[in-house]
């Protein structure tokens, strides 16, 4: 049976239509953005699919079994609860939605509509030295984990200052890119967090139109009692990057610009073991084979999509946090 997919928004859209193509037993038939010349333009390129007219129009075809979407952030919620109403698999560039309760909400269309399968695209996921890195987390490698240290460094500052971001109603850099971040800690760390604070800071964009601060800061706290902090910043001087610090009793994780490597010894001078292993996927539709795969295979559908809702309660308690000024408890249960 060939799975037919429909892809809405060509952005980073257009490199999930791709994937989508060359995936064996799927067929793109639909394509939609707002631009239609772009659409047109990527229908030619694959030799698959038809512009549609209208999302409506997409959900009404029955040969519609996949629904790919990569649409601006705020529209993804609504987006993603018509999909699955129209009995479609959903597969969602992140955040799946930007609050607690619109995740509740998402989990309730999901619920009804049974054995749909829902998935967003956190790419980090599949970056080869962090399967490494959780394998050796899980296999006692580094010890007991007692700390996570995280930086997205986004390092474009003219997507938040021009652009749809900054015109999105209380639009967060954590929401935005930190998720990221926040999604390879709760996978490596392998426990939801109690409790998180936030503070934020608007300096590098001060005088432009984005109204909301461009860097923010959490502490998560774990039931083990290791700590969690990442920071969004989408205001540096730097090119577009992420590092990330793991810190166990018998190892220590780190990535940079140096790239990856571990320390295994406390000493003055000791030399770290540096990792052949690649830090980012091979592209942004990397994730997309696995989710085709778990569709034909008739694998449950509920831990991935389970986990997608408990990544937006914690990225929603941070945000909390930094809008109210107080430490926020984190829920483990919708």
């Amino acid at each position: 049976m060939t799975l037919g997919v429909a892809v809405i928004g060509l952005g980073v859209g257009e490199q999930h239509a791709r994937a989508f193509a060359a995936a064996p037993g799927c067929r793109v038939t639909w394509l939609y953005d707002l631009d239609a010349a772009k659409a047109e333009r990527v229908a030619r390129d694959l030799g698959q699919g038809r512009v549609a007219e209208s999302f409506d129009q997409i959900l009404a075809d029955p040969a519609v079994d996949i629904v790919s979407i990569a649409t601006f952030d705020h529209l993804h919620f609504d987006e993603v609860c018509r999909a699955l109403d129209a009995g479609k698999h959903v597969f969602v560039e992140k955040p799946l939605c930007r609050t607690e309760s619109e995740a509740s909400e998402i989990a309730a269309h999901w619920a009804k509509a049974g054995n749909l399968h829902l998935r967003s695209n956190l790419v980090l996921r599949a970056a080869p030295v962090y399967v490494w890195l959780r394998k050796a987390i899980q296999a006692g490698d580094l010890g007991q984990v007692y700390a996570f240290d995280g930086d997205y460094l986004y390092g474009r500052i003219h997507k938040i200052t021009a652009g749809w971001r900054k015109d999105v109603p209380d639009y967060s850099v954590m929401e935005g890119g930190g998720i990221h971040i926040i999604d390879l800690m709760l996978r490596l760390m392998d426990e939801t967090p109690e409790t998180v604070a936030t503070v934020g800071a608007k300096i590098a964009t001060r005088g432009t139109d984005f109204r909301y601060d461009d860097f923010m800061a959490t502490t998560f706290a774990f039931p083990s009692g290791a700590i969690g902090r990442i920071t969004a910043n989408f205001g540096c001087v730097h090119p577009h990057h992420h590092v990330i610090r793991v810190f166990g009793t018998q190892a220590t994780f780190i990535y940079d610009d140096q790239g990856p490597r571990l320390f295994r010894d406390r000493r003055d001078g000791a030399k770290a073991e540096k990792l052949d292993l690649a830090p980012l996927p091979a592209g942004k539709g990397v994730l997309i084979p696995d989710f085709i795969q778990a569709i034909r295979t008739g694998v449950d559908p509920s831990p991935a999509a389970e986990g997608e809702f408990a990544l937006i309660r914690v990225l929603a308690a941070a945000d909390t946090a930094l809008a109210v000024g107080s430490p926020q408890p984190i829920r483990t249960q919708p």
